[in-house]
């Protein structure tokens, strides 16, 4: 029998599958449920933990929150992602989810600087802290978990799901904080509104832990013998796989900037830059967060037929084109124009969001796989993608030009289109017995 009939064989049922799309997707849906409300409800965050500022200083200190905790992903990715490789997907992915939710939930939870004074910003950071070592080991996680259960002719379309749940997880908490605004005086809301939605990531935990519990390991994590998934040591496996992890690294970047920018800072840019309501700012894009999670999934079949490098190419060519148009756009204030923006910038996300999540399992070998692809992903968001809304916030506090979130975004694009070229097409390829060869490109392994 081939190998590839050998693989189909193996594949558990569609059932099975997408139960395992569920457990995963909803640890990105608490991620960025907490990026969410966070960014939403930044001005009650910076006046309960940082009163004494002035506005500008205000808003860069509360965004460095969104910026601290990723300071910690590479730390998590190094040790949590070879973990997976080691024990298994599933054990270390139960574990991720719990520190994330709890984390965000105990935000909600600290007393204000003016109860117990410096204590509440250290308090603050540290819990962001431990939501940046414990995400350093989740997306890396859920990708491979998904990836490894699909089958190889549809990795594209179960795979754009782990996106679903970064989308719903941020239109949920958008919403949320939104509602809260809109039904709550400002006085309520800054003194004790702002903190319901954070305490909401327990339940929203809990659930994704029972999921994820309830699974078995992937099967082609099975598939590996004991003591295949011990023997190579961090510096192999760096050795190994440098390649694939620069590659990842280089895409990372357009996609982090370009996701950060897009749904974390773009709230904060349109009232507090442009002058927009915050009614006015979170409706528009809240539904265009909608719209992108009706399409992802078309998108991520799309790429199972014409592959994942055409379309993650369109989106890198669009960002550098269509960036400036898009954003000048959006610096007309009105609202069609900043609709029309704001739906170019998500569309050309959205191109990405549903391909990655079937692309970056693919350029690594099994038992690598956890580990090589939490480390890239976590460096790359470390370095490029958290910093995105501090950076860029900074630039225009310093530069006076609101065309700066266009610049950052086309300087990515330019970055992230050589490694598009340079990896391997991997739609419809086989990853299961990719692990044979220590070194070998895994997804030529059955090309």
């Amino acid at each position: 029998m081939s190998s590839s009939a050998e693989t189909e064989s193996t594949q558990p049922d569609e059932r099975v599958v997408r139960r395992a799309v569920a457990g995963a997707a909803m640890g990105n849906a608490v991620e960025w449920f907490d990026y969410a409300i966070y960014s939403y409800l930044i001005t009650s965050v910076g006046l309960n933990f940082f009163p004494d500022s002035s506005p500008a200083a205000r808003t860069l200190l509360t965004f460095s929150g969104i910026a601290i905790p990723f300071a910690l992903r590479p730390l998590g990715g190094i040790v949590l992602g070879p973990l997976g490789d080691k024990f298994g997907r599933q054990r270390v992915l139960s574990l991720t989810i719990l520190f994330m939710s709890g984390a965000t939930f105990c935000i909600g939870l600290i007393p204000s600087h003016n109860t117990i004074g410096v204590a509440a910003p250290l308090l603050l950071v540290l819990l962001r802290l431990i939501q940046g070592f414990s995400t350093g080991g989740e997306y890396g996680g859920a990708a491979t978990f998904i990836a490894e259960y699909a089958p190889d002719k549809r990795r594209g379309f179960f795979g754009a799901f782990l996106e679903f749940g970064t989308l719903g997880g941020f239109v949920l908490g958008a919403t949320l904080a939104t509602t809260f605004q809109l039904s709550l005086s400002e006085a309520a809301m800054n003194s004790w509104g702002w903190r319901i939605p954070f305490m909401i990531a327990a339940p929203l935990g809990l659930v994704g832990f029972y999921l994820r519990n309830k699974l078995e390991d992937t099967p082609a994590f099975q598939q590996l013998s004991h003591g295949e998934t011990q023997r190579v040591p961090l510096g192999e496996m760096l050795s190994n796989n440098w390649p694939q992890i620069l590659n990842l690294i280089g895409i990372v970047i357009l996609l982090n900037v370009a996701d950060y920018t897009v749904l974390t800072y773009m709230p904060t840019y349109l009232t507090q830059v442009l002058g927009i309501s915050d009614a006015e700012s979170n409706l528009t894009l809240i539904g265009i967060m909608l719209v992108m999670m009706v399409l992802i999934a078309p998108v991520g079949a799309l790429s199972d037929r014409v592959g994942r490098k055409p379309v993650l190419l369109t989106a890198a060519v669009g960002f550098l084109v269509l960036s400036y148009p898009a954003v000048a756009l959006i610096n007309l204030k009105s609202v069609l124009p900043v609709t029309i923006g704001l739906a170019v910038l998500g569309l050309l996300l959205l191109l990405m969001l549903g391909t990655i999540g079937s692309t970056f399992p693919a350029m690594f070998p099994t038992r690598n796989r956890y580990g090589g692809m939490s480390i890239g992903y976590s460096v790359s968001t470390a370095l490029f993608g958290g910093t995105a809304p501090l950076a860029i916030s900074a630039l225009i506090t310093k530069t006076g030009s609101t065309s700066i979130p266009a610049f950052y975004i086309m300087v990515a694009a330019v970055i992230a289109i050589i490694p598009i070229v340079l990896i391997p097409e991997t739609a419809r390829r086989s990853i299961s017995h990719a692990t044979e060869v220590p070194g070998t490109r895994p997804e030529l392994a059955h090309a």
